[in-house]
């Protein structure tokens, strides 16, 4: 599973000019799926998303996480995140899990972090999103659990 993960003072998520889904400060995070990719990858992928240490402490540096912070949490699944983009001119999809699957475990990482008590938005698999955000820093991360197939 891939994600990419951005520090934001505010995201929200819009389908048909109607918001969906919106938070304040925490993280948004675009998830991507690949073949193979298991419930395994997704509980590996929910704790380090929880705990990976991207928000400033009292000393400025880079010592809190989500959790620590209690910010909001905002996931929006992005199957082109799973494009195999390593030749050519327009990007392969072979390497991202089928839609079933993809919906599945997308469903499987959000209530694996509500199960965690975390506050969390989504965005809605298979549709047209806009996305609004304001990317604080700006500090992205790209984080990936591997299939293990």
């Amino acid at each position: 599973m891939i994600a990419l993960l951005q520090r934001v003072s505010s995201a929200s998520v819009a389908i048909d000019h109607t918001v969906i889904a919106e938070i304040k400060a925490g993280l948004l995070v675009f998830i991507g799926v690949e073949r193979h990719d298991s419930e395994q990858q997704a509980e590996r992928l929910a704790e380090r998303l929880l705990r990976y240490r991207v928000f400033t402490d009292a000393t400025g540096k880079m010592n809190c996480s989500l959790t620590d912070t209690g910010g909001d949490l905002l996931l929006v699944p992005q199957f082109t995140l799973a494009a195999d983009t390593n030749s050519g001119n327009r990007p392969g999809f072979s390497t991202a899990a089928d839609p079933d699957t993809g919906q599945q475990l997308f469903t499987y990482l959000l209530a694996t972090v509500r199960q965690r008590g975390q506050n969390t938005s989504t965005g809605q698999f298979g549709a047209d999103m806009q996305v609004s955000l304001c990317n604080e820093g700006p500090v992205t991360f790209s984080l990936r659990v591997p299939p293990t197939g």
